[in-house]
């Protein structure tokens, strides 16, 4: 297949570049800095420009600002939202106006969709969150609107945490120089929904190829674990030390409102639609995808 990617420099769109190519498709990146490439997006006037000389077969949109990046503010949150929505809203407008526009389109979004669920676990047909990263979601999957109602098979993935040691989450938990780990944040209670790189990139890959998979999908292994059963887990595949506890009051001193939003906050998330898919996780487990993350 023709295959264009969005966000293709990130750990997630990386890894997939290299997935598709070796399994012999021809992927396509879009360029936010080159107006003479093929295809790429013109922020200023919110257009993607497709080029005329490929048809493309699918598109997988996993652009977007790292929300830790940077402390929250009324702009930095802003930034956050139009990365997604207003990149998502001129792809999907680009794609409909095709000729012959793309079967399929995977367009990420996050388990932020459902708020802090601190009690039952929340499914795909659960309704979204309050919060700020409700709304984040919310915004980005309503986005591809045109795309849908063009008839284009559109698949929205609501990603856990991506488990890879060389970027992500693991990245900001592992202490320069490898010395120690971070340890759990406030009590530890809340609960953390992951995947590995690995699964990730597979369920993406049965997404490309499963044409009646359409709609909504958790991304995320079916072993959720609070947040201090994740720095013990952390901690033994690593073989350091967890550095002790960060009371909560002190995150919420360091991050502000991100704190409560996203490092405090409870994702109890499952999927009740992978098994449509037809594939089987590698690592259903904590220890066995951070086992895989660091091996030597």
């Amino acid at each position: 297949m023709n295959i264009l990617i969005t966000g293709a420099s990130g750990m997630i769109g990386s890894a997939l570049h290299t997935r598709l190519t070796k399994s012999g498709h021809q992927v396509f990146r879009l360029s936010r800095s080159d107006d003479s490439a093929p295809f790429h997006y013109d922020s200023n006037n919110e257009r993607v420009h497709l080029s005329k000389d490929t048809d493309l077969d699918a598109v997988v949109n996993l652009a977007g600002a790292n929300i830790a990046d940077k402390r929250w503010n009324a702009k930095r949150k802003e930034e956050i939202i139009n990365s997604r929505a207003r990149l998502t809203q001129a792809l999907s407008l680009a794609l409909s106006e095709c000729e012959t526009p793309p079967h399929t389109l995977l367009s990420a979004s996050a388990i932020g969709f459902y708020g802090n669920q601190c009690t039952a676990p929340a499914n795909e047909d659960c309704p979204p969150g309050d919060d700020f990263l409700a709304e984040v979601s919310v915004r980005w999957e309503e986005a591809t609107a045109a795309a849908t109602h063009a008839g284009i098979r559109t698949v929205l993935l609501r990603f856990g945490l991506v488990l890879n040691a060389d970027g992500g989450v693991l990245k900001n938990l592992v202490m320069p120089g490898g010395l120690a780990v971070v340890g759990s944040l406030g009590n530890g209670s809340h609960k953390m929904s992951w995947i590995s790189l690995t699964d990730a990139i597979e369920v993406m890959m049965a997404c490309l190829q499963n044409s009646n998979f359409a709609g909504p999908l958790n991304v995320v292994a079916p072993e959720v674990v609070s947040n201090r059963a994740f720095a013990q887990a952390l901690s033994k595949a690593r073989r350091r030390p967890a550095l002790p506890p960060i009371p909560a009051a002190i995150v919420r001193l360091m991050f502000g409102e991100m704190a409560d939003a996203a490092l405090l906050a409870s994702g109890n998330i499952c999927s009740t639609r992978l098994n449509e898919l037809g594939i089987e996780l590698r690592h259903k487990d904590l220890d066995s995808a951070l086992s895989h993350c660091f091996r030597s």
